[in-house]
């Protein structure tokens, strides 16, 4: 059972059937889906004992966030359709928790509203911004301005979506486009969209490598890459001079035949690991899923839907259950597994499952 299965049951008896449908769903069969908490089930950690000291510190130096807590909250869309305060609350939670936000482009609040909420909790409150690249590059620029005028301490370019996954469940409940009185609020204003309206965000499978070096070349904000699985692709972004990979397959939403994202860690360690900060989202349910994602090569893993079912059953207050929850759990394994810190979590530590069971 996840941590947060009591949040989660609640947030399904209040939010819209849609809305619910929205949030928790993948693609196409929803098999990534599935398999990215089955993945964990399938490892175990082989602790060691008797290894004496103070309590855990797993703090982590990520691109614009030292000293981060190793859990940031991943990027999801549409916070209002849970909780009236939307990205306000959880910028709130996760400023006073101590994690990184990755507040997303899709958001219902503008970038400037949720970085001003998280420092008025926290002056030194990390919060980045994730962005997908727009064909057409001023539209892309308008963006980068405002989330550096914002404060924002770090862009996330999401790169697995050159068009949408089929999310299946959202076209059964005809879900196309937010209900009257919502909208993605960072695309008001901007080139080529309507004048005082948004635009819609776009995807394009023109979008290259050769796209994100002109991004690089135009802001001075740490650049990390979200949704790598193939090592080749982390030897490209290292190339590329970026400052941080994000291993995900988007919580199973993009293409439903990507494997999970704890499956491939372990190449893209022995490809690119030690030269830029990883991380590693999808199916982190438990603080044992944080130590083997460490274990295994990853600097800071994020949660994304588990965030969401605490906003949707109790606003800010349960964002912040949802972090303080993960947080707790995760020293409590950590001292079980005898680490303290990052640098004592080591992949002889994770084994699989029955591994043992032949004798």
């Amino acid at each position: 059972m996840s941590l947060f299965a009591d949040l989660h049951d609640r947030a399904k008896e209040l939010l819209e059937p849609a809305v619910y449908d929205y949030y928790a769903g993948g693609a196409a069969d929803e098999f990534a889906l599935a398999d990215n908490e089955n993945s964990f089930a399938r490892l175990a950690l082989l602790p060691r004992m008797l290894r004496g000291g103070p309590a855990p510190d797993p703090r982590a130096d990520l691109p614009g966030a030292p000293g981060a807590a190793p859990v940031v909250v991943a990027p999801t869309a549409f916070h209002r359709l849970a909780h009236s305060e939307g990205e306000l609350a959880t910028a709130r939670a996760a400023a006073a928790a101590g994690n990184v936000l990755i507040s997303s482009m899709a958001a219902t609040v503008a970038i400037d509203e949720v970085v001003a909420a998280a420092r008025e909790v926290r002056s030194d409150a990390a919060v980045w911004f994730q962005l997908y690249l727009q064909p057409d590059p001023e539209v892309t620029a308008r963006l980068v301005e405002r989330a550096e005028a914002a404060g924002c301490t770090a862009l996330v370019l999401t790169v697995d979506s050159p068009v949408f996954g089929d999310h299946v469940r959202d076209r059964r409940n005809g879900f196309h486009d937010l209900p009257p009185g919502y909208e993605a609020a960072n695309m008001r204003d901007l080139p080529g969209g309507p004048p005082d309206g948004t635009r819609d965000i776009e995807m394009s499978p023109e979008i290259s490598w050769r796209h994100l070096e002109s991004l690089r070349s135009t802001t001075g904000l740490p650049v990390l890459l979200k949704g790598i699985l193939h090592p080749d692709d982390a030897h490209l972004a290292v190339a590329q001079g970026v400052d941080g990979i994000i291993v995900s397959n988007h919580g199973g939403r993009q293409l439903d035949a990507a494997p999970a994202p704890i499956d491939v860690l372990p190449r893209i360690t022995r490809a690119i690991g030690g030269t830029l900060p990883l991380l590693l989202d999808g199916g982190v349910r438990r603080g044992t899923d944080v130590v083997t994602a460490l274990a295994l090569g990853a600097d800071a893993v994020g949660i994304g839907r588990p965030v969401l079912w605490g906003l949707a059953a109790d606003g800010e207050k349960g964002v912040r259950e949802v972090l303080d929850r993960i947080g707790a759990d995760l020293a409590r394994a950590m001292m079980l597994c005898g680490a303290r810190r990052p640098d004592d979590l080591t992949a002889d530590l994770v084994v699989p499952r029955g591994f043992g069971g032949a004798r």
